[in-house]
C-alpha cells in the first residue's frame, strides 16, 4: 500500500477488516495510548497503529498521518455504531468532513460527485495533512499546529452521536484548547522571549485572552470548565497539549507542575496523569530523538516560532503576485492592515482582518494551511508579515494617524 498514490484507500479497508484482530483495540484508552506513542498527538507521526505491518514501504511522516487518521476515524465509527459496514464508514467520515467544509471556497471540488467515495476521501486526508507544506520539512512547526489533528478524532466521535452543529462545535473545542494551550505557557515564571512571543502568538489567535471580562465566567467562555465537561479522551488530551506546550529543554520548573496539577484537578483526571503525560513526552523525545529533529534543539520553542515564521514569510513571498492581487480588490484590508503596524487593532477590527485574509487564503491552494486544525495559530504572523513583505501594497493606502 502506497498512502501518496490514488486507490490506498481500498487496500487500507481491506487490512483494516482481514486483521481486524491487529487494527482495533481493547479500550478507548488503549486506542488513546497507542496514538500518542505513534508521534500522531504530537504532531509527528513516526508509524502506524497497527501491530502488523501495512505497507512495505518505509512510510513518511505525512503518510503515517493521514494512515492513522483514517484508521482512527474508522475505529472510532466501528465502535460507536457497531458495525463493519466500511462503506457506511466512509460515506460517514465524508458527511462529517462536509459539515466542516462546506461554505469554504474550492469545497464543492474537493466533494466531486464524478469521484468515487474513496478517491473523495482520499482528497480529504491529503488536504487534512496538507502534502509538500510543513509536515516533512518544519517538524518543529507542526509541533502545536498538527498535533491538533486530532481534533478531527474528537470531533468525528461528537458527530457520530451529535451531528447538530458540528462545525460550530469543532471551532469551539479548538479555541478552547488553544486557550488552554496559552495558559500553560503563561504559566512558566521565567519566559525567555521566545516563550513571550509565542504566547502573543497563541492570545492574538483566538478570542481576547489577556481581556478579563465577566463573560469569561460563562460557561463557553472558561476553557478549564468546558474542558471538564468533555469525554475523556477529549480531557487527557487537553493534559498532553499543555504539557507540550511547555516542553522546554526536557525540563518542567515547579509553576508549571504547579499549573499541569491544577488542571488535572479541575478536569478530573488522577493526579498521576500529569506525571504519565511527562513521562510519555519524554520517552517518545529519547525514543525518537535521532529521527526527529526537534527535539535535537536546545530550545524548541524558539525554533517552532522561528521556523513558523520563516515558513510563513516563504509562503507569502511564493504567492506575492496573487496575494497583492486579492489585496488591491480588498480596500478595507488594506487599511486595516495598516493600521496595524502602527496601532492595536479593535476587538472587531481583528475579527474583520482574520475573516478578510482567511477568505483569501482559501482562494490561494498553498495558503490553505491556515485553514487546517490550528492554522489560526499561524494567521497572526500572516498579518504581521504582509505589510512589510508587500510594501507597494500599501503605498497608496498609507495611513496617517
Amino acid at each position: 500500500m502506497n498512502p501518496s498514490a490514488s486507490g490506498w484507500i481500498p487496500k487500507f479497508i481491506h487490512l483494516f477488516t482481514s486483521e481486524s484482530d491487529s487494527m482495533h483495540f481493547e479500550s478507548s484508552e488503549v486506542f488513546y495510548h497507542t496514538l500518542k506513542k505513534s508521534g500522531f498527538l504530537y504532531g509527528i507521526p513516526v508509524k502506524s497503529l497497527s501491530t502488523i505491518p501495512i505497507s512495505s514501504l518505509s512510510l513518511t511522516k505525512e503518510e503515517y498521518g493521514k494512515t492513522n487518521l483514517l484508521h482512527s476515524l474508522l475505529y472510532l465509527y466501528w465502535v460507536e455504531n457497531n458495525s463493519t459496514n466500511y462503506h457506511e464508514a466512509v460515506a460517514a467520515i465524508i458527511s462529517f468532513y462536509k459539515q466542516l467544509e462546506k461554505q469554504k471556497k474550492g469545497w464543492r471540488k474537493r466533494f466531486s460527485f464524478n469521484s468515487s467515495e474513496t478517491a473523495t476521501l482520499e482528497k480529504i486526508m491529503a488536504s487534512r495533512l496538507q502534502e509538500n507544506t510543513f509536515l516533512s520539512k518544519k517538524e518543529a512547526a507542526s509541533l502545536l499546529t498538527y498535533s491538533l489533528l486530532f481534533l478531527d478524532v474528537l470531533n468525528f466521535k461528537t458527530y457520530l452521536s451529535q451531528p447538530a452543529g458540528i462545525k460550530e462545535k469543532a471551532q469551539l473545542l479548538e479555541h478552547h484548547l488553544i486557550h488552554c494551550c496559552y495558559l500553560a505557557l503563561n504559566s512558566k515564571k521565567r519566559k525567555t522571549k521566545y516563550d513571550l512571543l509565542l504566547i502573543d502568538l497563541f492570545a492574538a489567535s483566538s478570542s481576547p485572552f489577556k481581556e478579563k471580562t465577566d463573560h469569561m465566567k460563562e460557561k463557553n467562555n472558561d476553557p478549564l470548565v468546558f474542558l471538564s465537561n468533555q469525554n475523556l479522551l477529549t480531557k487527557k488530551y487537553a493534559m498532553d497539549l499543555c504539557c507540550l506546550a511547555v516542553w522546554d529543554d526536557r525540563e518542567i520548573d515547579p509553576s508549571e507542575i504547579e499549573f499541569l496539577q491544577q488542571l488535572a484537578q479541575k478536569l478530573g483526571l488522577p493526579d498521576t496523569d500529569v506525571e504519565k503525560s511527562l513521562d510519555d513526552l519524554r520517552d517518545f523525545s529519547k525514543e525518537h530523538a535521532k529521527k526527529i529533529k526537534l527535539f535535537e534543539y536546545e530550545h524548541p520553542v524558539k525554533h517552532l516560532y522561528r521556523q513558523s515564521s520563516a515558513t510563513v514569510k516563504l509562503l507569502i513571498l511564493r504567492n506575492k503576485k496573487r496575494l497583492q492581487k486579492e489585496l488591491e480588490e480588498s480596500g478595507e484590508l488594506v487599511v486595516l492592515l495598516g493600521k496595524s503596524t502602527t496601532r492595536d487593532l479593535s476587538a472587531e477590527e481583528k475579527q474583520k482582518v482574520k475573516t478578510q485574509l482567511l477568505d483569501i487564503c482559501k482562494t490561494i491552494p498553498s495558503l490553505t494551511v491556515f485553514l487546517l486544525p490550528g492554522g489560526t495559530i499561524l494567521l497572526p504572523l500572516l498579518i504581521k508579515f504582509i505589510p512589510k513583505l508587500l510594501p507597494s501594497a500599501f503605498n497608496d493606502n498609507k495611513i496617517d494617524e
